[in-house]
């Protein structure tokens, strides 16, 4: 809550207090006076009425009045009354307002000497009673009495006066009570009254606070860690680089990512998950400083900026035990999680002198960290920057050629070793660069890979390739490259079926190459679509066997119609001894035992070219015979082929026959 909301609320229940307050004073005052005002009317009343009795029963008032002393009947009377809790006096005067006769629990006598009396005189003015009440602290009184002055009346005169002393005091006490438990009970249902709104209005108020306040707090700080997020990151990124140069030193961001995060989520749920970002927050908030800061960007990915270095040794040094330290076991449902993160990082000002600049270094640094193998700590260098570019660069031209179809294919042959007979080509995916020249597969292959526009690509040359191999002899097949992830979608067996009935392609020429990297997923899905392309007519193709993860396993889940052996087996002839022969002696050999045809890449010297005519291979593929052609330099190339295999056959002396190939 912010200091001015904090005053306004206070205020708010400080003018609240003070309503009640008033309320419940003036509700107070008002049954108090109200509470007065009866108590005194009904002491009057009491009074008089006493009064009133006695003038009424008594029958000698006039010669009492004139000096005289009660007779029996009065005296009886007066000995009656005066038993009377309430009336504790009566006294007699004459018409001239002097006392005459005083009744009280002690006596009754006529006064010796006679006391006047104002009020005495006042009554026999008005013809009426007149009422007073008194309150004494002497013993000799009650605390609360009332004094009713009555005229005694013979005709139309007043012939005499009686005075009734009532003591109010017990009554005076019960009505106050009475009407004092009716006024705290006022007061109560009043403060009630205006207090369950006032609860309410506090409770929404304070809860309308809260709800500003966790807005404010969502606002610059991650939900899950409440960590500082992007917005907060770069407010004190500015503050800091604003004061940088008058200070001078040296801020590093640290760019934090964690590795294989989605396999986190993915075994141990989401719940893992947030565990897993929450102790990174908490790991990363013990071992900074209060100037430093923490932020989460979202997902995986944690910043820290430290302020204040004097040497890119701190910040080394930092990075290495932030490292350590969040590589560190983590345990979660009895589960073991051992993190691995990849840092970037960038030091302002010379990596940045923006906010913006100085995390795209971080992040630069850190993609570069991920593609080295990850689990380690990069920081930036202007080399970075300039990969970035060529990588934005080629994303656009990817993008581009997706959009406007400007992949191309190339086609290289694959011969018969034994007939020297061209029974084929390789359909090569290239890609145009708009400035010059071709793009090379390795380049832009992963990337469109990363880009998930792959199966596009592959859907694409698939077609083609189907297009231009219907236009060549029956006897000439043409091979497809498969990417995984044109598996993914379930349909890639509707897509071939569909570009050879399309392009009027038999299906027996058709031969689709896959990788082990499939088969690693060891989805029946994958299996299923492999088969359903087999029953098509198609061949399937194992391409680059003998690297990655090889495994003769692979050989006999599926029945491939081939195996191709990478180009990197022919490059090690000759200098790795005799290994490299003895493994491509040996899958020929077993690929001829398994009823697969077996092909060579990267066949590009003579020497290979009879090394591989003694290991009897089946085909065989590389630059000796030829490089990929875009399509319309096939035909000179078919011609070619048909003059060699019309080329007879020579014999060196003291040699093998060899087939002898014009590349």
């Amino acid at each position: 809550m912010s200091y001015l909301s904090e005053m306004s609320f206070r205020r708010g229940i400080g003018l609240m207090l003070v309503v009640l307050s008033i309320l419940a004073g003036g509700t107070w005052m008002i049954v108090r006076l109200t509470t007065g005002h009866l108590l005194d009317e009904y002491v009057k009343a009491t009074a008089r009425d006493w009064a009133q009795f006695l003038a009424g029963n008594v029958t000698d008032l006039r010669e009492i009045a004139a000096g005289e002393q009660p007779s029996a009947a009065s005296m009886a009377f007066f000995l009656a009354t005066r038993k009377s809790d309430q009336v504790f006096r009566y006294v007699i005067f004459n018409r001239d307002g002097y006392s005459q006769l005083i009744v009280d629990h002690d006596k009754i006598a006529v006064v010796d000497l006679s006391e006047h009396s104002p009020e005495a005189v006042r009554a026999i003015a008005l013809g009426q009673p007149v009422v007073d009440i008194k309150r004494d602290r002497s013993p000799a009184f009650p605390a609360i009495f009332a004094e009713a002055y009555v005229p005694a009346m013979v005709g139309n005169r007043p012939v005499a006066v009686v005075a009734a002393y009532v003591d109010q005091a017990e009554a005076s006490r019960i009505i106050y009570s009475t009407f004092l438990l009716a006024a705290v009970s006022l007061c109560l249902l009043t403060a009630l009254a205006f207090a369950i709104p006032a609860i309410a209005w506090y409770k929404r108020t304070r809860e309308k606070q809260q709800a500003d306040h966790r807005i404010r707090f969502l606002a610059h700080h991650d939900a899950l860690t409440g960590l500082a997020n992007r917005a907060r990151l770069i407010e004190r990124l500015e503050s800091a680089l604003a004061v940088l140069p008058s200070r001078g030193g040296w801020i590093a961001l640290h760019f934090i990512d964690l590795d294989h995060f989605k396999e986190v989520n993915d075994t141990l749920g989401h719940d893992g998950g947030d565990f897993l970002l929450n102790a990174v927050g908490q790991r990363l908030n013990t071992m900074t400083r209060i100037e430093d800061l923490v932020a989460r960007l979202g997902g995986d990915e944690f910043i820290v900026v430290q302020t204040g270095l004097s040497t890119k040794e701190q910040a080394e040094d930092f990075a290495r035990r932030m490292k350590s330290m969040l590589g560190a076991t983590l345990h979660f449902k009895e589960q073991e999680i051992r993190p691995c993160v990849t840092i970037g990082v960038a030091l302002a000002p010379a990596d940045g002198a923006t906010p913006e600049r100085l995390l795209k270094s971080a992040d630069l640094a850190l993609y570069n960290g991920k593609a080295a193998g990850r689990n380690c700590i990069r920081f930036f260098s202007p080399e970075m920057d300039a990969a970035q570019h060529a990588r934005l660069r080629l994303e656009k031209i990817i993008r581009d050629a997706v959009a406007a179809n400007r992949f191309e294919l190339h086609y290289q042959p694959l011969f018969e070793m034994n007939g020297r007979r061209l029974v084929g080509f390789e359909a090569l995916v290239r890609l145009p660069d708009p400035d010059d020249g071709l793009i090379p597969p390795a380049a832009f292959i992963p990337m469109a890979e990363e880009m998930r526009l792959i199966d596009k690509i592959g859907e694409w040359a698939l077609r083609e390739a189907c297009r231009t191999a219907a236009a060549w002899p029956k006897t000439l097949t043409v091979a497809v490259n498969l990417s995984s992830a044109q598996f993914d979608s379930g349909e890639l067996p509707r897509v071939v079926a569909a570009a050879l009935k399309e392009t009027g392609l038999e299906a027996h020429r058709l031969e689709l190459e896959i990788t082990e990297s499939l088969l690693l997923r060891n989805n029946e899905k994958n299996m299923t679509q492999l088969h359903e392309l087999k029953a098509m007519g198609a061949s399937i193709v194992m391409d680059d066997f003998g690297t990655g993860y090889s495994s003769l396993s692979y050989l006999w889940r599926f029945p491939f119609d081939k195996i191709k052996i990478d180009r990197s087996f022919m490059q090690g002839l000759g200098s790795s001894g005799h290994d490299a022969e003895t493994v491509v002696k040996t899958i020929i050999a077993l690929g001829r035992e398994l009823r697969m045809r077996v092909t060579v890449e990267g066949v590009e010297t003579a020497d290979q070219v009879d090394f591989l005519y003694d290991a009897d291979a089946d085909q065989v593929q590389g630059f000796y015979f030829g490089r990929p052609v875009p399509a319309s330099e096939i035909a000179p190339a078919l011609l070619k082929a048909a003059r060699d295999t019309a080329a007879p056959q020579t014999k060196e002396p003291g040699s093998k026959t060899r087939l002898k190939f014009v590349s």
